[in-house]
């Protein structure tokens, strides 16, 4: 493909300031941590208090070389990304049901808006005795926490559809059917990316959240675990390496938007 030179010193332009900004992100976060390991160092900051970067590192070591470490994340992480799947799988259902009957929408829709409002940690023990302390709580307790967000962002999707595209397509003789898989259903896959995105951070809150009430393993069992015994190094290693993972969950999706806006392009 033959690009104009005003078009190509622009993508040279565009190149630069991507390469400019992932750099001053890196250099944002050295800077920070050296600032904290530098007050920890000086005293400044009471590191039994506040831990620090190098005492972190070398606690992550310390569980990777008892074999404890990679066990802790691969429960937390399968209890999350199962509760996130179905979160979105079951978030999908419903708005689609809310979406096709308008009837059915007014119905639920005050149910949904209390549901959202519930502080979702009140049902812990509800959860409990339904699920038992092990990972069934928790995973219910992810898919709890996610589904409103995930439905109500799908919904909205769906809703914000053009009217006069649906009616273009109605006139023309399309059924219901056709107008979700022709028109609404493309028209919301940035809200679709986006509900995704959210839905991330809301499965972690959860996973870690059920963790705290049940779980005998995972990281957020090393967190309350680490608070309870003053090693608070262990704390802080446990939610750097969280949100590492929530981090590079985000970026797949982040990544698969591109792909996705690239190739809708």
């Amino acid at each position: 493909m033959n690009y104009s030179q005003e078009h190509l010193l622009y993508l040279k332009k565009q190149k630069r300031q991507s390469i400019f900004i992932h750099c001053m992100r890196i250099g944002v976060l050295v800077l920070l941590l050296g600032i904290w390991e530098l007050a920890a160092d000086l005293e400044l900051v009471n590191p039994f208090i506040t831990s620090s970067p190098s005492r972190i590192v070398l606690c992550i070591v310390d569980l990777f070389r008892n074999g404890s470490l990679l066990f802790h994340i691969w429960t937390t992480l399968w209890e999350t990304l199962l509760g996130f799947f179905l979160a979105v799988l079951i978030g999908f259902v419903l708005a689609l049901f809310l979406w096709w009957s308008d009837g059915f929408r007014k119905i639920a829709e005050p149910y949904i808006v209390v549901l959202n409002a519930l502080p979702k940690i009140a049902l812990g023990p509800l959860i409990i005795i339904w699920c038992g302390t092990g990972s069934k709580a928790i995973v219910l307790m992810t898919i709890l926490v996610s589904l409103i967000v995930a439905t109500l962002n799908l919904l909205n999707g769906f809703l914000a559809t053009d009217r006069g595209k649906i009616r273009l397509l109605e006139s023309m003789g399309a059924g219901q059917l056709q107008i979700l898989v022709k028109l609404v259903l493309p028209s919301s896959l940035p809200s679709i990316l986006s509900m995704l995105k959210i839905c991330v951070g809301m499965a972690w809150i959860g996973s870690i959240m059920g963790e705290y009430i049940v779980s005998k393993a995972g990281l957020g069992y090393l967190i309350v675990y680490g608070g309870q015994v003053f090693k608070l190094d262990l704390v802080m290693s446990a939610t750097v390496i969280l949100c590492i993972l929530a981090g590079v969950m985000y970026g797949v999706i982040s990544l698969i938007e591109k792909r996705v806006v690239k190739h809708k392009a």
